[in-house]
């Protein structure tokens, strides 16, 4: 299987970014970390493993991001408003620095968005505001509105709220959208949520599938036994639905 690391420093952040690349061909997958992790967790926790086949043979390849969690969502030394801010220079390293190197890597029209955790709303965040950019977007145990607070998963931005905060959230702006375009856009994407059926974002995740039937923008929602938050759990789904 191709492996291959890449490191540069980045203008939009400001400091070096590390990522990891498996396979030669196949669809392009924007592999977002999960809450504080790294570039290499999903090597590590045997998820790439468990695509090798798929990887091996052309069908997938993999660009393992790394997250900058501790400097934007986790830096409580910062006003809410800033974490935000220092996410989307996040956004825009990924969009301008990122997807420029998969198009040279890889050059199909088109991404698939993927993450576990909080590398689900990363995922599925990014397709949401850029539809025309992805085809596919999956969301493992993923919640779609960090604004929240559920039991040890607490509110990221403290009780603050501005438009940078809504407009990150899919589960505030989704059913709120009225733009045509936009909607027709999304229509085009295929959409996967997957959780498990006692996971504490279970509701969220059937919050944000109605949105989007709401707006007959299909999706599917795929329900594990259990909890179904870790990474042995994970190593299943990706091979269902990725």
């Amino acid at each position: 299987m191709n492996r291959e690391y890449h490191k540069w420093f980045s203008p939009s952040l400001q400091r070096d970014m590390e990522l990891l690349i498996f396979g030669h061909a196949g669809d392009p997958v924007l592999f977002f970390p999960t809450r504080t992790a790294r570039f290499y967790d999903y090597e590590d926790w045997q998820v790439i493993d468990a695509l090798r086949r798929k990887i091996e043979a052309g069908d997938i390849q993999i660009y393992c991001l790394d997250s900058i969690d501790k400097e934007s969502f986790y830096a409580k030394h910062l006003h809410p408003s800033e974490r935000i801010l220092r996410h989307l220079q996040y956004e825009k390293y990924v969009l301008s620095e990122v997807l420029p190197l998969i198009q040279l890597k890889n050059p199909h029209p088109t991404i698939v968005t993927a993450g576990c955790s909080l590398g689900a709303w990363h995922a599925a965040n990014l397709a949401f505001k850029y539809p025309l950019l992805f085809h596919k977007v999956v969301g493992l145990s993923g919640r779609y509105d960090l604004t929240i607070c559920l039991e040890h998963f607490e509110d990221l931005f403290d009780g603050h709220r501005d438009q940078n905060i809504y407009f990150n959230m899919p589960s505030q702006y989704i059913p709120f959208l009225h733009d045509g375009a936009i909607i027709r856009q999304l229509r085009n994407l295929e959409i996967i949520f997957v959780v498990g059926e006692k996971d504490i974002f279970l509701e969220n995740n059937l919050e944000i599938s109605n949105a989007l039937w709401s707006k007959n923008i299909c999706n599917a929602l795929h329900l594990f036994d259990g909890e179904s938050h870790k990474a042995r759990y994970w190593r299943h789904m990706v091979q269902l639905y990725l």
